[in-house]
């Protein structure tokens, strides 16, 4: 796919409520790492290369193990490298990035305000939306990586 116009150019005021978003999602119980991975896994099974590349590096950078990011998409295969609490954002990810095959279970639901209470679910919530967005973006408008 060609790169195709420049969203900012046409409606210049569009990423401001993205951006709002982000920035107050910078600000939560989940570490630097957490939010990466939540990023990663999204644009995994977005297929947004675009963004794949930018938030494994990022991740990287945070001190994420290479390890880690090379078996994400397999994570449950790989559990013993994933905590509860990444292994409990990782199925929110999947179910939330994938909510029109089967919703949110509520046995889900549960477990994670069982081990992150309700703010920080609703931040881990919101954090997938905000991240299934800019997925859509990018692919959308035909960005790539550079």
């Amino acid at each position: 796919m060609k790169p195709r116009f420049n969203l900012l150019q046409a409606v210049p005021q569009a990423y401001k409520p993205f951006l709002e978003l982000d920035k107050m999602l910078s600000d939560t119980q989940l570490d630097k790492i957490q939010r990466e991975m939540i990023k990663i896994r999204t644009s995994q099974i977005n297929g947004c290369a675009y963004c794949l590349n930018v938030h494994t590096k990022d991740a990287l950078k945070y001190g994420e193990r290479q390890e880690r990011i090379f078996v994400m998409s397999a994570w449950r295969e790989a559990r013993n490298w994933f905590s509860e609490q990444d292994q409990v954002i990782l199925e929110l990810t999947e179910q939330i990035t994938l909510i029109s095959k089967h919703g949110v279970s509520d046995e889900l639901f549960e477990k994670a305000v069982a081990t992150f209470g309700e703010v920080t679910v609703a931040q881990i919530i919101l954090a997938i939306v905000s991240m299934n967005a800019w997925n859509r973006m990018a692919i959308s408008f035909g960005k790539h990586p550079e």
